[in-house]
């Protein structure tokens, strides 16, 4: 499975970013896929995941970002509204799929969001 994130850069604190990140490879709907970031100096953090049809946010987003996919299209997408300074980061697309030995994990290249006056 590969990853091709898209969407990321520079906006005004109260603006709005949509990522994109399409799959290519061996997709499956079942399986979760959304984003995950990472601030400079912290740990990688779920931001939001598709888990099937239901999403699942972090706190600090919530009411803010929408998450969406297109099976389709075996896209996810991120609509981010009411972006903070604290929301800056490299954003990554995830995707994992089921394994005898637990769940294998793919990620994207990483798009950097930065939000700043």
């Amino acid at each position: 499975v590969q990853l091709q994130a898209s969407g990321g850069g520079l906006v005004q604190p109260g603006g709005f970013l949509r990522l994109s990140c399409a799959a290519s490879g061996s997709v499956f709907a079942s399986n979760p896929m959304g984003w995950y970031r990472q601030a400079p100096g912290n740990q990688r953090e779920l931001v939001a995941v598709m888990f099937g049809d239901s999403p699942n946010y972090a706190d600090s987003v919530k009411g803010r970002f929408t998450i969406s996919r297109d099976n389709a299209k075996n896209t996810v997408y991120l609509q981010m509204n009411s972006l903070k300074p604290e929301d800056k980061a490299v954003y990554y697309c995830y995707y994992a799929e089921p394994t005898s030995f637990g769940r294998r994990a793919y990620w994207g290249q990483g798009t950097l969001v930065t939000v700043s006056s």
